[in-house]
C-alpha cells in the first residue's frame, strides 16, 4: 500500500486534547460582530453562515458577541442572550453547526463604557474617548448583578446547544475596564489593588464553571498588551492568566490592544503574525510554572503557512483566525487538501467587515461578498449554458467571469493588459497593501479551475464582440483618470498616478499630490516612504514596524506603549484637496485614522480648500545641469480665491478622480447586444473594489 502524502501543515491540523473533549485541529474561528446577531430575522442566515464554516473544517467557532444583559449592549437592541426563549432560537445555529461536524462557542460580550447607548455602565464614571455616552458607575451590588448576568448567559448558551462560551475580557470592554487603574478608580473590594481589580474576571470564570460543569469549553479572551498608556503591566497579565486558568478557563485566547488605542492591530499594513511574540511570552511563563492551559494566538494570521509557523516555533497551542473565514469558508479544508493556492486570502482591508459593523450594516467581505449573504448569493448551476464575454480583468470582471463559469457558462475574458488585475496591480505596490497580490493569485487560480478562456494583451473592439454572437457582454472596463482641467497640466513635470504607480516614471524630491481621496493618500504614502526608491515596506519588517508605531515590550513598559520612532521621509510631499475640512474624510471609518497618522509620521503637509489656478514654470528657478527646473502649482484658497501663492515643486502628481470607461457600450447596444455595466464602468467615484467584486458576483448569480 503506497504511503500517504504527509500534510503540509502538521501542527495546524493536529488535534487538540482539552481533557474532556478533543478539537479536530488547532484552528479557532475568532469572534466577529457581523450584525446577524442583532435581530431574530437573521438567525437562519447566521445558521447558514456558521454551518458553511463548520463544513469548511474549522476546529472551533466563536460567535459574534452577545450581551448578557441590556447594560452590556454594544448598541440599542444588540444581540443579547438573557432568556430561555432566546436560547431556543439559538438552537437553529448550534444544530446547523453540529450537523456539519463542527463545534461552536458563544461569545459573551459586555461592552461597559464602550456601549453606544445611555444605559451603559462601568467601574467608574469615566467616558470613553470613542463613545458619546458617559457610563453609570456600578455599585457593589451592581457589580454582582453583572457577574450573575454572565453566569446566566453561559448557562443559557449550554441550554442552546453551544459547546462552550468565550468570556470577552480584552479590547477595552467591561472586564478590561475593571483591570486598569485609569478606568477603575474605585476604592471598594472591586478596585484599588490589582488583586481587587481582577476579582471580576476571576469570579465570572469561576462561577460560570460551577454553573456549566466540567465538560463545557470556557475560553477567556485575555488582553496581553493593551497598547494604551498606563495599561496593564506584564506581572499583572501573568497573575490574571494564572487566576482565570485556576478558576476553570479551558483556553486562553489572545486579545491585542483596546479599541481606543492609537496603534493599528489588524489593518493590512500590520505585519503578519505581528503580535504572536506576546502570546509566546505568556505561554513560556505558564509552561515554566507547570501550567499547560492552551494559549491561542491571534491577529493577522491569514494564510496556513503563517499559522503553521506560529505553532511550529511554540508561540501558541492554537491559532485564532477571524476575518480569513469571511474571505474563505473552506480555508482549513483547502489547507488540508494541499490547495493552498485556492485560498481566498483576507487582505485586512476592513472595508466590508468592521466598517460595516460600525455603520450598523450587515458585515461581509471585500474579496468574498457571499460572506454573511450565503442564503441570497447561492452559486448554483444555470439551467442552460450560455456564452458570455467579460471585458476587463480588474476585480469586477474577475468576479463576474469566474462566477459565471462556476455556474456552467462559457466565459471569455478580454483585457488589453498582459496580466489580470487592473488597478489592483497598482494598489499592491503601495506600502502596506502587498496583500492585494494574494487576491490576484486567488483569481488567477480560479480562472484556471473554472475554465474561463482568457484573451489578454489585445484590446477587443465592438465589431469583434458582435461577430462572436455572445448571449451578453459584461463591461468591466473600469475607469480613466478624470481631466482636472487645470491650465498648464500638460507640463512635462506633471504625472498621473498611473505614470507613477504602473509605469514607474521618476519623481522629484519635492512633490505636490493633487487630490486627497484614497488614491491620493496611497500615492502620498508611496512617495513619502520612498517605495519607488527601494525603501523596504515595514509590513514585511516587524521590528521596524514596532519602532515606527511605538510598540514596546509590556514587560518593561505598561501597556506596551513607547515613543514612536518613524523613519525620516524620503521626500517632501504636499497633499492637496479642493474641499475644506479634514483630509481622508471619505476613507474607511476603522482605517482612515491609520492612513492620516502614517502620513503625519512622514511629515506630509496637508492643505485643504485649495483652488488650482494654473501650472507653469517658476521664473529664475532651475534644477542645475541636466535637471529640469521646478514647476509651479499656482493656487488660491477658499471660495473667495484668496491668498494666492505658488507651490514650487519638482513634480506634480494628479490624483483628481476618475471617470467611467464605457466606450464599447453604445456600439454594442446599437448592434442589439445585451450589455451589463459593473464596477468602475458603471460608477467611477473613488476606486471601490468592494463594490466592484460585489457587483460582479451578484450579476453573475442573477443572469
Amino acid at each position: 500500500m503506497p504511503a500517504m502524502n504527509p500534510t503540509p501543515f502538521p501542527n495546524l491540523l493536529n488535534p487538540l486534547d482539552l481533557g474532556f473533549t478533543t478539537l479536530k485541529n488547532r484552528v479557532l474561528m475568532g469572534s466577529m460582530h457581523t450584525g446577524l446577531e442583532d435581530g431574530r430575522k437573521h438567525f437562519a442566515r447566521m445558521a447558514e453562515f456558521y454551518a458553511e464554516r463548520a463544513r469548511g473544517g474549522v476546529g472551533l467557532i466563536v460567535t459574534g458577541g452577545f450581551a448578557p444583559n441590556i447594560a452590556g449592549w454594544a448598541k440599542p437592541f444588540a444581540g443579547t442572550l438573557a432568556t430561555a426563549g432566546a436560547a431556543r432560537r439559538h438552537r437553529q445555529v448550534t444544530d446547523a453547526v453540529h450537523t456539519e461536524g463542527g463545534r461552536i462557542a458563544l461569545q459573551i460580550l459586555h461592552t461597559g463604557r464602550y456601549g453606544y447607548h445611555p444605559f451603559c455602565v462601568a467601574p467608574s464614571r469615566i467616558r470613553s474617548p470613542i463613545s458619546p455616552f458617559t457610563p453609570r458607575e456600578l455599585s457593589a451590588r451592581g457589580v454582582e448583578r453583572q457577574i450573575q448576568a454572565f453566569v446566566r448567559c453561559a448557562s443559557l448558551a449550554r441550554d442552546a446547544g453551544y459547546d462552550g462560551v468565550e468570556v470577552m475580557g480584552s479590547e477595552g470592554y467591561l472586564i478590561n475596564q475593571f483591570l486598569v487603574g485609569h478606568t477603575n478608580q474605585r476604592s471598594d473590594e472591586w478596585g484599588g489593588s490589582y488583586a481587587n481589580r481582577m476579582r471580576l474576571p476571576v469570579e465570572v470564570v469561576r462561577r460560570i464553571r460551577e454553573a456549566v460543569g466540567p465538560d463545557f469549553i470556557i475560553v477567556y479572551r485575555i488582553s496581553l498588551i493593551d497598547l494604551i498608556p498606563d495599561g496593564s503591566s506584564w506581572p499583572e497579565v501573568l497573575e490574571l492568566a494564572r487566576a482565570v486558568s485556576a478558576a476553570g478557563a479551558t483556553l486562553l485566547n489572545t486579545g491585542i490592544g483596546w479599541h481606543e488605542a492609537r496603534i493599528p492591530t489588524i489593518a493590512t499594513s500590520v505585519p503578519r503574525a505581528a503580535f504572536t511574540w506576546v502570546t509566546r511570552k505568556l505561554r513560556d511563563a505558564l509552561r515554566a510554572e507547570g501550567n499547560h492551559t492552551p494559549v491561542v494566538a491571534s491577529n493577522r494570521l491569514n494564510m496556513p503557512e503563517v499559522a503553521e509557523e506560529v505553532l511550529a516555533r511554540g508561540d501558541a497551542d492554537m491559532v485564532s483566525l477571524a476575518r480569513p473565514f469571511l474571505a474563505d469558508a473552506e480555508f482549513v479544508n483547502k489547507a488540508a487538501q494541499g490547495r493552498r493556492d485556492e485560498i481566498n486570502t483576507c487582505i485586512a482591508c476592513n472595508q466590508a467587515c468592521l466598517d460595516h459593523a460600525f455603520a450598523n450594516r450587515i458585515a461581509s467581505c471585500l474579496v468574498n461578498p457571499r460572506a454573511c449573504h450565503e442564503t441570497e448569493l447561492r452559486i448554483v448551476r444555470a439551467p442552460a449554458r450560455k456564452r458570455y464575454a467579460v471585458v476587463g480583468a480588474g476585480p469586477a470582471g474577475l468576479a463576474a467571469a469566474t462566477t459565471l463559469a462556476e455556474r456552467g457558462h462559457e466565459v471569455h475574458l478580454f483585457d488589453a493588459a498582459e496580466r489580470i488585475g487592473g488597478q489592483f496591480n497598482m494598489a499592491a505596490r503601495i506600502p502596506g497593501k502587498e496583500e492585494f497580490d494574494e487576491t490576484l493569485r486567488y483569481f488567477a487560480r480560479r480562472l484556471e479551475l473554472t475554465g474561463v478562456q482568457q484573451h489578454l494583451s489585445a484590446r477587443v473592439d465592438a465589431a469583434a464582440l458582435v461577430a462572436q454572437r455572445f448571449d451578453a457582454v459584461v463591461l468591466a472596463t473600469g475607469v480613466t483618470p478624470r481631466d482636472a482641467r487645470i491650465p498648464g497640466q500638460d507640463h512635462p513635470q506633471v504625472l498621473s498616478y498611473i505614470d507613477v504607480l504602473l509605469h514607474r516614471k521618476p519623481v522629484g524630491r519635492r512633490v505636490a499630490v493633487v487630490g486627497a481621496g484614497g488614491i491620493g493618500f496611497d500615492v502620498a504614502e508611496y512617495l513619502a516612504g520612498g517605495a519607488d526608491l527601494g525603501a523596504p515596506s515595514h509590513t514585511t519588517n516587524l521590528a521596524a514596524w514596532l519602532r515606527e508605531w511605538g510598540v514596546g515590550d509590556p514587560e518593561t513598559q505598561r501597556g506596551g506603549v513607547v515613543r514612536a520612532q518613524p523613519e525620516p521621509p524620503a521626500r517632501e510631499v504636499l497633499l492637496l484637496q479642493r474641499r475644506a475640512g479634514k483630509h481622508g474624510a471619505a476613507l474607511g471609518k476603522t482605517t482612515g485614522w491609520i492612513h492620516r497618522t502614517a502620513l503625519k509620521m512622514k511629515q506630509v503637509e496637508m492643505l485643504s480648500g485649495v483652488n488650482y489656478e494654473r501650472i507653469g514654470d517658476v521664473p529664475g528657478v532651475t534644477g542645475g545641469a541636466g535637471h529640469p527646473g521646478r514647476v509651479g502649482l499656482f493656487v488660491s484658497f477658499g471660495e473667495g480665491r484668496k491668498d494666492g501663492t505658488v507651490l514650487e515643486v519638482d513634480t506634480i502628481v494628479m490624483c483628481a478622480g476618475q471617470e467611467p470607461l464605457r466606450e464599447l457600450q453604445a456600439p454594442l447596444e446599437a448592434a442589439g447586444v445585451r450589455v451589463h455595466l459593473i464596477g468602475g464602468a458603471l460608477e467611477a467615484g473613488e476606486l471601490d473594489a468592494k463594490r466592484a467584486i460585489d457587483q460582479g458576483t451578484r450579476l453573475a448569480v442573477a443572469i
